[in-house]
């Protein structure tokens, strides 16, 4: 993940949202279509004054650009790259971008049936690292099996659930929950 694909999905998403096309967006900005599908192909190094033109041409603030959207279900299996550093072995399991509420906190499972959990805030992600045992996590109907040592990352603005699968799982949950407003409906 970087910030370029980040920056890529939120352009595309608001100008799907504006139902403005390419070429639409790219002459509003002042921009060369090329630039602006390389941009959100994630494969532009784009200035900041072309962000600017492309947050201009969106009527959005640069920020929205730069800020973690609805992003699509991530996992990363224990197999995860542990890097050294001076006195220990740091694995990092995501990144996001803006600033916002952030909670962090252990959770235990235990056997039993899924339990959907209500859509939290526009915006809102959950970051979740399996301790110990496994279980079925995400959206409603996107639920992916994680087991000890994996990492899941979903939009928690949608009705989701937690199920445990091992008798007992322990999990470190870290929920994010974005500032801004997401983008206006209409």
């Amino acid at each position: 993940m970087n910030g370029s694909a980040m920056v890529g999905r939120n352009v595309r998403r608001i100008r799907h949202e504006r139902r403005l096309s390419l070429g639409g967006l790219a002459q509003a900005a002042g921009l060369a279509k090329q630039t602006l599908a390389n941009l959100e192909n994630g494969t532009g190094n784009p200035t900041i004054e072309t962000l600017f033109a492309v947050a201009r041409a969106l009527d959005v603030g640069v920020t929205w650009l730069l800020t973690e959207w609805g992003t699509p279900v991530y996992v990363q299996r224990r197999r995860g790259r542990m890097d050294p550093e001076r006195h220990r072995r740091v694995r990092t399991l995501d990144q996001t971008y803006g600033s916002g509420q952030v909670t962090t906190f252990v959770m235990e499972l235990v056997d039993g049936r899924p339990e959907v959990l209500p859509a939290l805030p526009t915006g809102a992600l959950l970051h979740v690292f399996v301790v110990a045992g496994s279980v079925v996590a995400g959206p409603v109907g996107q639920e992916t099996t994680v087991a000890e040592g994996d990492f899941i990352r979903f939009p928690g603005d949608l009705p989701h659930l937690f199920r445990c699968t091992s008798g007992r799982a322990v999990l470190h949950v870290v929920t994010t929950v974005p500032q801004v407003q997401q983008f206006a409906s209409g």
